[in-house]
């Protein structure tokens, strides 16, 4: 029997969502390159098994439990059904049955967007925690936290069906709940050695490699269009393009806001900020993507650039966060959460079917209400549940490396290998110089240079 124009449609959009799962899914590689960019090369390999085992936890969990958790049934607290994905049926799944996309598809979309919030908490405690800490609040995460929260706001939870919460695609599910649980783990783990003086203030301990940063921003930008537009879930409309749209101009106008924010507050403009400009414009427009208009998405973008520059300086001075997570994800996920409460078009509220245009346009506060309802229930009970397992965690297992293991690097003490061997230990064929200790470089290289001056003379 020939396809009908239903068959069809409903193949574009699996194609369709399977390829935005496939942007998101790569997203992994953005945050592995940000990550690496941002350490000190001695803890640069460790990024890499991380990331990779991360990904690998988070898809086994989420197929057995957390899709079902997430997605199926309309419980208010969490889903009832879909366990090891053990039915297809669309009617099982049914915040998500607007999309004729198979269901399998949609399982991969959102598995993808459960390991993007994942990799969001580990950013911040690079460089002195112990890679089995990953390993096992991984596992709650993506079984648990993560795909109860998502039903709350993604799978018609308590919060999107019976009070409206507006988040098209998760400054809130995805951003603010990996910064939250990123925040709990900060809190119990404390600062790397060297970060604070004795008089409090904060020392600056760069990353290794800008350029490596940079390439993991860019590709997260372009799996972002995945992350927005694929959050329709369909074709048939064309609305994913105007979701692009709206997401170029919002992580422009975290840019713009970052550098103008970086410039007057350091006289620079800093690359590391630059990047997280970007970011945070792109995770400020993420929950409004899907329900404002293109001039909107200005303003939230400036706005979540301004946000993360203040932020990251201010937060340097209390925690530790290597790159600027709890800004870049935490502070910019409320604002663009917040955000829809006053930019969501009417008609944009009405054809989504959640929540009410916002204040800009109606002069009610009560859809800002909402907005702020949810994130105050999504950070309250991830950093509860997250605070209390990383306790757990640290009373047994561990949660930090010793003091001895941070100063020598986590490629070693953890894999027993180096990121860049060639830095750290001789390799054949190639020109060794070992690493100075602080203040002794200037010594270690007329030493160096004498010594190879004498060996031509010979």
């Amino acid at each position: 029997m020939d396809p009908t124009l239903n068959d069809a449609l409903s193949r574009i959009d699996t194609l369709w969502v399977l390829v935005a799962g496939v942007l998101v899914f790569f997203m992994q590689a953005g945050f592995l390159l940000l990550e690496v960019g941002f350490s000190r090369m001695k803890n640069a390999g460790t990024v890499v098994a991380k990331v990779i085992a991360n990904l690998s936890i988070a898809a086994l969990c989420y197929w057995a439990v957390g899709f079902a958790l997430a997605f199926g049934g309309t419980g208010w607290f969490a889903g009832t059904e879909g366990t090891f994905l053990g039915t297809i049926e669309q009617s099982a799944y049914p915040a998500m049955e607007f999309s004729t996309a198979a269901v399998p598809a949609k399982f991969f979309f959102q598995f993808a967007f459960c390991a993007v919030s994942l990799a969001i908490v580990w950013g911040t405690t690079l460089e002195r925690i112990k890679f089995g800490a990953y390993l096992i609040y991984a596992v709650v995460f993506s079984s648990l936290i993560y795909p109860i929260i998502s039903h709350w706001i993604f799978g018609g939870g308590w919060l999107q069906a019976n009070f409206g919460m507006q988040d098209f695609a998760g400054s809130t599910v995805i951003h603010l709940i990996g910064a939250t649980g990123a925040l709990a783990a900060l809190l119990l783990l404390g600062p790397r050695h060297g970060k604070f003086g004795n008089d409090g203030k904060p020392n600056v301990i760069p990353g290794h490699s800008m350029p490596l940063m940079g390439l993991g921003v860019l590709i997260l930008f372009v799996g972002w269009f995945g992350f927005n537009a694929g959050s329709t879930l369909s074709v048939a409309d064309g609305r994913f393009a105007e979701v692009a749209i709206v997401t170029v101009i919002g992580a422009a106008g975290g840019v713009l806001g970052a550098m103008g924010a970086s410039y007057l507050i350091t006289r620079t403009f800093d690359i590391g900020m630059i990047g997280n400009g970007v970011i945070a414009g792109l995770v400020g427009i993420t929950a409004p993507s899907g329900y404002v208009e293109f001039w909107a998405a200005i303003p939230i973008g400036l706005v979540a650039g301004v946000l993360v520059v203040v932020c990251i300086i201010a937060i340097e001075k209390i925690v530790d966060d290597p790159i600027g997570a709890l800004s870049a994800h935490g502070v910019a996920g409320v604002w663009g959460t917040l955000a829809c409460g006053l930019f969501t078009a009417p008609r944009l509220a009405e054809y989504n079917a959640i929540g009410e245009g916002g204040f800009f346009y109606t002069g009610s506060f009560e859809q800002l209400g909402v907005q702020a309802l949810g994130v105050a229930a999504a950070f309250t009970s991830v950093f509860a549940v997250s605070l209390l397992v990383f306790y757990v965690i640290k009373s047994t297992y561990g949660l930090r490396v010793t003091s001895e293991e941070e100063r020598r690097g986590l490629d070693i003490v953890e894999h027993g290998m180096w990121g860049y061997p060639e830095q750290f230990m001789p390799v054949p064929g190639s020109e060794y110089h070992p690493p100075n200790t602080p203040g002794a470089r200037a010594g270690a290289l007329t030493m160096g240079l004498s010594a190879r001056t004498q060996a031509q003379e010979g």
